[in-house]
């Protein structure tokens, strides 16, 4: 405790990284006041229905991702999703259309012109997303709750919720520039925390009531909850450069070398991208549940939203196992790795420049691949575990899934840069240990 109130000290004495720190958390606190200003034209003391639409499914996760502001009908209600979806539009077409790829190698003016495209595609998504979200409005809420009605209240609406979104992009963009850490990340994370509380008193209640075993079960809740926690901080720190002596025995060639090496590979390169593609394909059958016209169709589309059933997360866990490879294939190129290495003079012992180098790596990659998105698999399905456990549904999704993943690897990030800015000024990190795990391990480096 001596050791943390010391470091805290050491923090406020930094003025740059203090005025970081207060900067963060008045934007943040911007964010989490705008989810509560509810949309002109809509009462906000008949918002039940809407409210008890996000208890759970996919709404739910929409919900937690905005930090409540979809149930709330707010001027945020649209979260920052829309940029990740142009972000990731934009970042697979980097890999298959030449314009992309032209910008990505001009440096600061071709990444400057990808981020205003990116906010172009934004705002398209915006205004596509805008009138379903009012549709839905509509459907649950009764028509006194409407001040506005008609062209008057779509219009204006769909101009509110597009201007919150890109409000919030800016927020994001601010606290990267002034404060601490990535902001969009931050922002989803404070999404996510924002739940927590409300879902844990929830399930605190159905214990004491008696309607899932008691306090008792409540604790191991608790202990199994740290436990997945753990497992995931493991999965995001992974290994952030692999020791040739390791990638050597995965390979099967004994020849290692007197110094400790690395390269760049990751156990989990791909990092929650797996699980947002396969969480959107996986939302798909839910779509065509009312509009099926045979019972088969309507059996097979019900199976497969079914979040606790077997068809479910089996299909899941599979996809999110194909996806890590794909998406793992299309970020880590060896040949560029290979080249990089030859043009700094780089190289891996034992092992000849060139096709060789590209191969050595390509397999390694494949073979730690596996293991990280089999993990991956597991921890995107461990809410469904948690749910068939008696964990209410809300609660149940920080056992894993992307709310955790994110959540872990924001903090992480976030805890990082704050002890770069103490090391830099010769203070002690935030572990005693030394840095935090997660960072570029030292040693010797073959480039």
């Amino acid at each position: 405790m001596k050791g943390l109130i010391e470091t805290l000290k050491n923090i406020w004495k930094i003025e740059d990284l203090r005025s970081r720190i207060l900067t963060t958390l008045g934007l943040v606190l911007v964010y989490r006041l705008g989810t509560m200003v509810v949309l002109p034209g809509v009462d906000p003391a008949q918002l039940g229905a809407l409210k008890a639409q996000t208890q759970d499914g996919v709404l739910g996760l929409l919900d937690m991702f905005s930090g409540g502001a979809f149930s709330n009908a707010s001027i945020f209600a649209l979260g920052i999703m829309p940029y990740i979806s142009a972000s990731i539009v934009i970042q697979l077409m980097g890999i298959a259309v030449p314009y992309f790829q032209k910008l990505q190698r001009e440096g600061e003016s071709g990444t400057r012109k990808i981020n205003q495209i990116t906010r172009y595609l934004t705002v398209i998504i915006l205004v596509l997303q805008a009138p379903g979200y009012l549709l839905n409005l509509h459907s649950q809420l009764p028509e006194t709750a409407f001040i506005l009605k008609g062209s008057l209240f779509t219009v204006s609406s769909v101009m509110i919720l597009a201007a919150g979104s890109m409000f919030i992009m800016w927020l994001g963009e601010k606290i990267t520039d002034k404060g601490i850490g990535n902001g969009i990340s931050i922002i989803i994370m404070i999404g996510i925390i924002a739940r927590l509380p409300f879902s844990f008193f929830a399930e605190l209640l159905s214990k004491i009531e008696g309607q899932g075993g008691g306090l008792i079960l409540l604790v191991l809740e608790i202990v199994i909850l740290f436990l997945v926690f753990a497992a995931t901080i493991l999965l995001v720190q992974g290994t952030r450069k692999i020791p040739v002596q390791y990638a050597k025995r995965i390979v099967g060639n004994k020849q290692y070398g007197g110094v400790r090496q690395y390269i760049p590979l990751k156990v989990n390169a791909a990092g929650v991208m797996p699980i947002i593609f396969a969480q959107a394909i996986m939302f798909l059958p839910m779509a065509f549940v009312n509009y099926a016209s045979s019972d088969a169709l309507t059996g097979v589309a019900a199976a497969l939203s079914d979040f606790t059933g077997f068809y479910y997360n089996a299909l899941f866990f599979v996809m999110i196992v194909l996806f890590t490879y794909f998406y793992t294939a299309i970020t880590v190129n060896p040949t560029q790795m290979a080249e990089d290495m030859k043009k700094n003079g780089g190289f891996i012992p034992g092992i000849k420049p060139g096709k060789k180098t590209i191969d050595f790596l390509d397999t390694v990659m494949s073979r730690i691949t596996l293991p990280g998105s089999i993990f991956l698999g597991l921890v995107a399905i461990m809410p469904a575990f948690a749910m068939i456990g008696g964990v209410n549904n809300q609660f149940a999704q920080f056992y894993g899934g992307t709310s955790l993943l994110i959540l872990v690897g924001v903090v992480l990030d976030t805890l990082q840069q704050i002890e770069s800015h103490l090391l830099m000024r010769h203070y002690d990190g935030l572990m005693k240990s030394g840095r935090i795990k997660g960072k570029s391990p030292g040693g010797a480096a073959a480039f």
